[in-house]
């Protein structure tokens, strides 16, 4: 029977990804960072919106496809220098998954739309761009919260959680007030979210 798109592409990613050398550990497995970061978006998507658009989930998959070629030390330790490094990350994995789905036999639009979607166009006006803003902070907030917690000062914390909240929709919220949380995360977060109302 042979292998349908979504799941080529699918694989397609995961085998870019799965050459980061940055490791994770999980289960006592380690496993590159950015392969278990896209396969966890993946998993967020198909709670968070089921009924996903194909391009949709391509674009999640390949959220942050090979981020770590661009590493961040490459660019000024600063406002700037950051918003310089989002950006090419944004073309760079646009462009690295546009090659994945030329191979795999995606059409033109398909490929146009995933890149779209990729670099985030359209914020709050393009539904599936909205949609999988909110994703990317909900794998935040349920994978990547925590760790923050031992590494930041609260205010700071609170700051990235803000930002956090501000790019989600309503549903977004929703769904990040469901997750899991340690006692202190979850008072941060109850913090962040009165100083911002």
């Amino acid at each position: 029977m042979p292998i349908d798109k979504l799941a080529e592409a699918y694989i397609n990613i995961d085998k870019a990804n799965a050459e980061d050398p940055n490791k994770e550990e999980i289960n006592n497995v380690f496993v590159s960072k950015e392969l278990i970061y896209g396969q966890r978006m993946t998993d967020t998507i198909e709670d968070f919106e089921p009924n996903a658009p194909e391009a949709l989930k391509l674009a999640a998959r390949s959220q942050h496809i090979c981020r770590w070629k661009i590493p961040r030390k490459n660019y000024a330790m600063d406002r700037i220098g950051y918003l310089k490094w989002r950006e090419e990350l944004k073309r760079f994995h646009a462009l690295k998954a546009s090659e994945i789905l030329e191979k795999v036999g995606y059409d033109t639009e398909t490929i146009n739309r995933v890149s779209f979607l990729i670099q985030k166009k359209k914020l709050k006006k393009d539904k599936d761009t909205q949609t999988l803003e909110d994703v990317i902070c909900l794998v935040f907030l349920n994978f990547y919260y925590e760790d923050f917690l031992a590494k930041h000062t609260d205010q700071k914390i609170i700051d990235i959680l803000q930002k956090t909240w501000r790019k989600m929709s309503e549903k977004g919220h929703e769904s990040a007030l469901q997750l899991s949380y340690s006692e202190k995360a979850l008072d941060l977060i109850k913090e962040a979210l009165s100083k911002d109302s």
